[in-house]
């Protein structure tokens, strides 16, 4: 089974969005995934629950609640909606889980002060340190030709991770979302912008270079 995280300590930066689109990006390619909700406000789960029975399957489960114990042996891909404020040893714990992280940024200076401590200590866990678990970040809600945008283009440019995308403030994350759909299952007409947004993500996702060696 492998295992991708989208975490960061900030809440508000938009995990579930990241989550719920990666997850139906594994359920296209016929994967067998299931969705695990670490946050109580259960927004993935929510979001499952829109989802039609039409699209490619995505099983939920309660993590905030039960953990992952009760998930099925043939999963393929897990993708884990980590619960904000995590640090120390409930960190530590939920990156043992974890062979690929994702990150999501928004462009505020109190966002991007907040994203400069988590990375500093993501970055000394033992797993992330032994290559055990890849990092990338993605900027998310950005608005271009934006002096906060720009702000935050150049910070994750200067991380030693992989910077993968920004995201734009568009209309169609909520218009999935209502869905129960990823952006990417939406039609081309309508999200051609999000698509070409997300295959940097996609790309490295579906390589090894997001992949423990």
């Amino acid at each position: 089974m492998r295992y991708v995280m989208v975490m960061n300590a900030k809440g508000g930066c938009g995990k579930t969005t990241l989550a719920t689109n990666v997850a139906a990006h594994f359920a296209q390619q016929g994967y067998k995934v299931v969705l695990a909700d670490y946050d109580p406000q259960r927004s993935s789960l929510d979001w499952l629950e829109l989802r039609s029975t039409d699209l490619p399957k995505i099983s939920g489960v309660a993590a905030y609640d039960d953990g992952l114990r009760n998930v099925s042996r043939d999963t393929e891909v897990m993708v884990i909606d980590a619960p904000a404020r995590t640090h120390g040893s409930e960190m530590n714990e939920l990156v043992r889980r974890a062979e690929t992280i994702l990150i999501p940024v928004v462009p505020s200076p109190i966002d991007m002060k907040a994203a400069a401590h988590f990375m500093e200590e993501i970055q000394e866990l033992g797993r992330v340190q032994r290559d055990q678990a890849r990092l990338a970040v993605v900027a998310n809600r950005v608005r271009e030709n934006t002096l906060a945008f720009e702000s935050l283009d150049k910070y994750l440019g200067k991380l030693k991770v992989p910077y993968l995308s920004a995201l734009r403030q568009s209309t169609n994350y909520l218009r999935a979302y209502q869905r129960g759909m990823g952006v990417l299952e939406l039609p081309e007409y309508l999200a051609w912008p999000d698509w070409q947004q997300w295959e940097p993500i996609t790309k490295w996702l579906d390589s090894k270079k997001s992949q423990p060696s």
